[in-house]
């Protein structure tokens, strides 16, 4: 599988932080019947790594690509590798983190915020670099000011892509946008209300 070229047909990244182990099978139907075709599960809450395997389990019966998310040390790396995790996603840029995925050849995707910061994690070998927190300088106007010296640099958009902004983001040359508890909220995920949340996938993907 080419990753990148996998992700450009179908660019938008669901972040689930907090699945309830119980509720892996039915995320996986929604992100199905969705189209929503990458999901990352973020490590840093509990039960996140039995949540990340047993979703990668289920994506791999329906097509969907499951990653991990804030990975952050060398010891994350390796907890998402061995949880079946399919490609990285970090918030900031560990060098290290980077190099041992290029070398495994595993799609990384490190956050870098600043021009010196994407060029940093452009040039450890990342597969496309996530702006993070992108709403925090300027949303959609920050990746237009970043396009122009960075023309040929897949980025994925961060923090603050909503249902009436994410063509916005397209449009200013973003290659990919990425969303979380605005709509993977835990309460809906805890209390099985799915589909509150397949009606607000559903009018990001449209």
């Amino acid at each position: 599988m080419n990753f990148l070229e996998e992700f450009r047909k179908k660019p938008f990244l669901g972040i689930i932080r907090g699945l309830p182990p119980e509720q892996v099978a039915n995320c996986a139907e929604v992100c199905k019947s969705t189209g929503l075709k990458f999901a990352e599960v973020p490590l840093n809450t509990a039960s996140a790594a039995v949540a990340l395997e047993k979703l990668c389990e289920e994506g791999g019966k329906n097509g969907l690509i499951v990653g991990a998310g804030t990975v952050i040390t060398e010891q994350d790396l390796q907890t998402a590798l061995g949880c079946g995790a399919k490609f990285i996603v970090t918030p900031g840029t560990n060098p290290a983190v980077v190099k041992i995925c290029v070398q495994k050849n595993i799609p990384c995707i490190p956050g870098a915020l600043t021009p010196t910061e994407i060029m940093q994690a452009h040039a450890l070998g990342a597969t496309a670099i996530k702006i993070f927190p992108v709403s925090s300088l300027g949303g959609t106007q920050y990746i237009k000011e970043l396009r122009g010296p960075f023309k040929n640099i897949p980025l994925l958009a961060c923090g603050g892509v909503k249902a009436e902004n994410v063509q916005t983001f397209f449009d200013v040359g973003c290659d990919f946008v990425s969303f979380g508890a605005s709509v993977f909220s835990v309460s809906d995920m805890e209390s099985g209300n799915w589909q509150s949340i397949e009606k607000k996938i559903i009018q990001l993907l449209r």
